[in-house]
């Protein structure tokens, strides 16, 4: 299952530019992940400073 940013995002960045596929993007208040082109790898939750990505 694609991974979800939770509530905790600080909106950082860290985890958009280490996605290999650019499915992360600024929302409003945090970042999301695009569900349809998240490839699953676990890049984003590797340098977020507060644990924030997290497979669904």
């Amino acid at each position: 299952m694609a991974y979800v940013i939770s509530d905790d995002c600080i909106s950082c960045g860290a985890c958009e530019s280490e996605c290999p596929v650019n499915a992360i993007s600024e929302g409003d208040g945090k970042y999301v992940i695009d569900a349809d082109t998240c490839i699953e790898c676990g890049a984003c939750a590797g340098v977020c400073p507060v644990s924030a990505p997290s497979a669904e």
